[in-house]
């Protein structure tokens, strides 16, 4: 005759058992639901002719709700797992989607571009290095990359100089507020409607008879007897004129994250200096700009990155023709004018090794320094 103590544990383990099992079914019943009607919304979304309306409630209510229940069920098949399994997957349940995202979006793509840089123009033969030693020793290439470093040197200094500059002699103002709106109003144009703008500022119609000006620069230049002058066709002059355009949209940048920096500095510091008989530009120097270090450091490898992959004002601009081209450009001509998807992802990947020292220098910095 069995034990009756025997028997009840054995039924104990058989519903812990049963319970698991179901408790497995659903944690793969549920996710796969749940995938294919984020899928079947997905398929909605891109080929129904639907009103616009009901896509766009369509859209949310599956954008929203979707990523809402998809962490939802994905924390309650983690918490079903065994603590301390539990407290190992859990803070990938939310960081997952976000890795998930950048692998596909980012590192596959960087990947194939790898691999097609090793093809011919068509993508299908192996051509070797010749894509690399094109984008290394093509003359025009070189162009882009003396351009990119008058860009990255001058740009990058301006925007840092007049940031700073601004930012220390508004913070002294009774209209700071007005003077920092006014030079940070730039950064809401976008890149190409900057540089249709600053087209016209250059403008140049040429010398004749009845021809009449209306660059706003050659406006002026005329206003006190001068020529008028072709100012985007004289090289190497054309790129610092469109160095101008970036200055402009960055510097409110600048201007707005170093003023806050500065305002973190302490006054006791700065009053205390000025007690010891130290003048304007001693304190500046000497405390402000120590302080703000790493700060500087941050802005100035951001706008620095952003010299590199310099694109939009030159395209609209001249098209990276009378010696203005730069690498970003360059890549676009190779892949969107000539077709040639193998020099252009060659050129692709030698940016984005150009661009990983500073943002590794820039990631040390912030740990080092704390610059957030």
């Amino acid at each position: 005759m069995d034990n009756p103590g025997s028997s009840q544990e054995k039924i104990g383990v058989l519903a812990w058992v049963m319970a698991n099992i179901s408790r497995l079914l659903i944690s793969l019943f549920v996710p796969i639901i749940t995938f294919l009607v984020l899928w079947q919304g997905f398929l909605f979304l891109r080929d129904s002719n639907a009103p616009q309306i009901v896509i766009v409630l369509v859209s949310i209510v599956w954008g929203v709700g979707g990523v809402g229940l998809l962490y939802f069920i994905s924390n309650y098949i983690v918490e079903s797992l065994p603590r301390a399994w539990t407290y190992r997957l859990q803070p990938f349940v939310f960081v997952g989607p976000a890795l998930a995202i950048l692998a596909w979006f980012l590192a596959l793509p960087t990947l194939r571009t790898l691999r097609l840089s090793f093809l011919n123009e068509t993508g299908f033969q192996f051509a070797g290095f010749d894509n690399y030693i094109f984008a290394l020793t093509d003359r025009i290439m070189i162009e882009a990359f003396r351009n990119n470093l008058l860009w990255m040197i001058f740009g990058t200094l301006l925007c840092l100089v007049f940031g700073l500059l601004i930012a220390v002699l508004a913070d002294r103002s009774p209209y700071e507020k007005i003077y920092k709106a006014i030079i940070f109003m730039p950064m809401a144009i976008s890149f190409v409607g900057a540089g249709v703008i600053w087209k016209f500022v250059y403008a140049y119609k040429g010398e004749g008879v009845g021809i009449q000006e209306i660059g706003l620069l050659n406006a002026i230049v005329m206003a006190f007897g001068a020529k008028s002058q072709a100012w985007l066709l004289t090289p190497p002059w054309n790129n610092f004129l469109l160095i101008v355009i970036m200055v402009w949209l960055q510097t409110g940048y600048a201007m707005v994250i170093l003023s806050s920096a500065i305002k973190g500095i302490p006054g006791e510091l700065l009053e205390a200096a000025r007690v010891d008989g130290a003048n304007e530009f001693e304190v500046f120097f000497k405390i402000m700009i120590p302080s703000i270090q790493s700060t500087l450091i941050a802005v100035g490898t951001t706008i620095l990155i952003f010299s590199l992959k310099l694109f939009d004002i030159v395209r609209v601009m001249t098209g990276g023709n009378n010696g203005t081209n730069v690498i970003a450009n360059e890549f676009y001509i190779q892949q969107f004018t000539y077709g040639n998807s193998g020099r252009a992802s060659a050129i692709a990947i030698i940016l984005l090794i150009a661009v990983i020292p500073v943002m590794i220098y820039n990631l040390r910095e912030f740990r080092e320094r704390r610059a957030f």
